[in-house]
């Protein structure tokens, strides 16, 4: 082997195999301690998802656009009792997503030592592109059995908005059991613990 095929060779990343043993799945707890003592920090791009680790999604700059509107759309319409909180974790029995946005009910400094858990959520909201089919699937499936009431998906490669609710929160067969699509020039309405308290037109959160 020459020279060049040598360095062209150790250049080439290594297809890494899933293993066909079972893998082991962490608890919140385990996670939480892996925070707490360094193991994963703020650089690691990984959340915990129905107990395994699982790489966060690159963020385009049009993914970003949509997520910085949603929030500041959605801010004005919130009465006194909610905020809206942005990429930060929500945790539930056995994972801790960092969805978009999310509406939680109470004040900020009710969270300084824990984060919010599905109880507590009024909306959850994942802005998809290359992450439609894990935000559809297992996300979906995540905050269902969370009890999340209002799930909205910002569907960049379809330019809609995929509004799922009525949360069915058996074990294994978690879903929402309705869904309502709007298009970009549908207006949708915000509910707020089964109050609408306004409406937003799907082009403004759209890029």
């Amino acid at each position: 082997m020459s020279v060049a095929t040598s360095q062209a060779a150790a250049r080439t990343p290594q297809l890494q195999l899933v293993p066909s043993l079972p893998i082991w799945q962490l608890s919140v707890e385990q996670y939480h301690q892996m925070i707490q003592t360094g193991i994963l920090t703020e650089d690691d791009p990984v959340e915990l998802l129905e107990g395994w680790l699982v790489p966060k999604m690159p963020k385009n700059p049009a993914h970003c656009f949509s997520t910085e509107l949603a929030r500041e759309s959605i801010a004005t319409l919130l009465p006194p009792g909610f905020f809206v909180s942005g990429q930060q974790p929500l945790t539930t029995d056995d994972s801790e997503p960092e969805p978009d946005a999310m509406i939680v009910r109470g004040a900020r400094r009710d969270f300084l030592t824990r984060h919010p858990q599905g109880g507590e959520i009024a909306l959850v909201i994942e802005v998809a592109d290359s992450s439609l089919s894990r935000d559809r699937a297992q996300k979906r499936r995540v905050y269902a059995r969370a009890g999340v009431p209002v799930y909205w998906i910002i569907n960049l490669s379809e330019n809609q908005l995929e509004v799922y609710s009525a949360p069915a929160s058996e074990a294994e067969s978690a879903d929402y059991q309705q869904r309502q699509d709007y298009l970009s020039a549908d207006e949708v309405p915000l509910l707020l613990d089964g109050r609408e308290v306004g409406r937003l037109r799907v082009s403004e959160l759209l890029p």
